[in-house]
């Protein structure tokens, strides 16, 4: 079925700007005309006028959030539990989302259901919003005939991530703005106060201290090759950025993130949770031990413990329990390795699973919080000790003149 945009004016003279399918423009006038709806433009998706970009400009100004997607997966988890059909509840939610990308890809997704393509099938063609993880899921539900229960397990799981992920950035945005002020300052002392100061001194073609020179020479260079400070550090973050996704700067970088202070424990610390909570989901959903594997891998996103859980997969898939690979490894901490053997002992590894993701979960949390009261003492320290630093480079040759007057 057609997917349409439209743009107009409802009775009350309000625009509309929405998103609807219909068998044919024709049909979707129709519609629009008895629903009171003054159509100023028209075009289908797909068509020429779209593929030029004449109307087509949400892709670039409106994206899918994880919450967004978390609200419709919730929303289809609970139409579904109520006995509507799977493409009854996604056209009622084409109709009840606000976010216009959101309901071109719902539309889409319930034409691919309505041409005879299974669910997971159909989600797999927008891998950028439903992840491997996401379509893995639904899949496993649409085998079992669980598939209400699998999406509310998927609603739980990025709920879990965009709260985590809003902690992390929100542990880190004042260190930041602060760094940002910090240098800003720094740079305007540097560029526009102490240039008019130092000149005083060098008119007088006295003998200076050395702090002076060495302020005097770090502001003329800042004044005079601001430049090429810009086109170096630029060299600097393009080179490193580039040697950071080769596969050997790969796996040197991943591996001094881990072995890192504090933020190499912070950095495993989200690793683990990710890593549990991601298995405990696929493993409720029912999705096999050695798939799920499979696409745990793919969100650890550092490829020391890619590499060290690729060996334990061989391994599990040879016979072994899961523990004892893993424990191989030296990856993983001894809490993750104990409650999965206890879990695997028990039958209840999903439960023990989701203990650990909660346990990491909140001393990455208290972690990034003790970072954070650390980083302000010292960067507070540090511009301090810069603008020590220029007031006394400044107040010796003042001192030396004083005495040279007496």
């Amino acid at each position: 079925m057609p997917v349409f945009e439209v743009r107009g004016f409802d009775s009350r003279g309000n625009p509309v700007k929405d998103v609807f399918d219909a068998d044919s423009e024709k049909a979707l006038k129709l519609q629009l005309k008895r629903e009171g709806i003054f159509i100023e433009q028209i075009i289908e998706r797909g068509s020429r006028a779209t593929r030029r970009g004449e109307l087509d400009l949400t892709k670039y100004f409106e994206r899918i959030t994880i919450a967004d997607l978390s609200i419709v997966t919730r929303q289809l988890s609970t139409l579904i539990k109520a006995g509507i059909p799977l493409v009854d509840s996604i056209t009622a939610l084409v109709d009840q989302t606000s976010n216009i990308k959101f309901k071109q890809v719902l539309s889409d997704i319930k034409n691919k259901l309505n041409e005879g393509s299974n669910f997971a099938d159909a989600l797999s063609h927008y891998p950028n919003i439903f992840s491997n993880l996401y379509v893995n899921m639904v899949r496993a539900g649409e085998t079992s005939g669980t598939l209400e229960i699998v999406l509310e397990r998927i609603a739980d799981y990025t709920e879990n991530q965009a709260r985590l992920r809003a902690k992390i950035m929100g542990a880190l945005t004042y260190p930041v703005i602060m760094l940002l002020v910090a240098i800003g300052i720094i740079s305007f002392l540097f560029v526009a106060v102490v240039p008019k100061i130092t000149r005083i001194f060098e008119e007088m073609r006295a003998s200076l201290p050395l702090p002076t020179k060495v302020l005097i020479a770090i502001s003329s260079f800042i004044r005079d090759y601001w430049w090429l400070i810009f086109i170096l550090l630029g060299m600097a973050i393009y080179f490193a950025i580039k040697y950071i996704k080769s596969p050997r700067g790969r796996v040197k970088f991943d591996s001094l993130m881990l072995r890192a202070p504090i933020i190499g424990e912070i950095t495993r610390m989200l690793a683990m949770a990710r890593f549990s909570r991601t298995l405990s989901t696929l493993l409720r959903s029912g999705v096999p031990i050695l798939q799920s594997l499979d696409i745990v891998k793919n969100i650890l996103n550092n490829q020391i413990l890619i590499s060290a859980l690729e060996e334990a997969r061989n391994s599990i898939r040879e016979g072994e329990s899961i523990a004892i690979p893993l424990k191989k490894s030296g990856q993983f901490p001894p809490l993750v390795i104990h409650m999965i053997a206890v879990g695997e002992k028990s039958g209840q590894l999903e439960d023990m699973l989701n203990n650990v993701a909660d346990t990491y979960d909140y001393q990455v949390d208290a972690k990034l919080s003790a970072l954070t009261s650390l980083l302000e003492p010292v960067m507070i320290l540090s511009m301090g000790a810069v603008i020590f630093f220029m007031v006394i480079s400044i107040l010796l040759p003042i001192l030396q003149l004083n005495e040279f007057i007496k």
